[in-house]
């Protein structure tokens, strides 16, 4: 197995935010949704089977779903690094992919959004 090629994903985080950049928007909570994608060498969890060698994927959905209400970002752009941010911070993790969607901002489209990929800054002693 490639640990290259091992990923833990959530998908379809489902809370609700002040986002926006419209008058209306600035009013009332609207539905956001959530993707994760992080890279990690799953091999020794799978071997051991404990819970302490891999990503607890629960603390780190409980972590986004505390925070992500408490914000007021205007561009999903925005909340995206927020959320990467609050992931590398407070997780050992090389680095995350974020996607945040607004399902029906666009009429006429199912679902709008970005993706990013964000990485941990290298710490090269001199």
């Amino acid at each position: 197995m490639d640990s290259k090629r091992d990923f833990i994903f959530l998908e379809g985080l489902k809370t609700r935010s002040i986002i926006g950049i419209y008058h209306w928007e600035r009013k009332v909570r609207q539905t956001i949704l959530i993707d994760l994608v992080i890279p990690i060498d799953n091999r020794r969890s799978a071997r051991r089977d404990w819970i302490e060698d891999t990503l607890n994927y629960k603390a780190l959905a409980k972590l986004i779903l505390r925070e992500v209400p408490k914000t007021r970002f205007q561009l999903v752009e925005s909340l995206a690094e927020f959320i990467a941010s609050l992931c590398l911070k407070n997780f050992p993790l090389p680095s995350v992919t974020v996607r945040v969607s607004k399902p029906g901002a666009i009429r006429g489209s199912r679902n709008v959004g970005v993706q990013i990929t964000r990485r941990v800054a290298s710490r090269r002693s001199r």
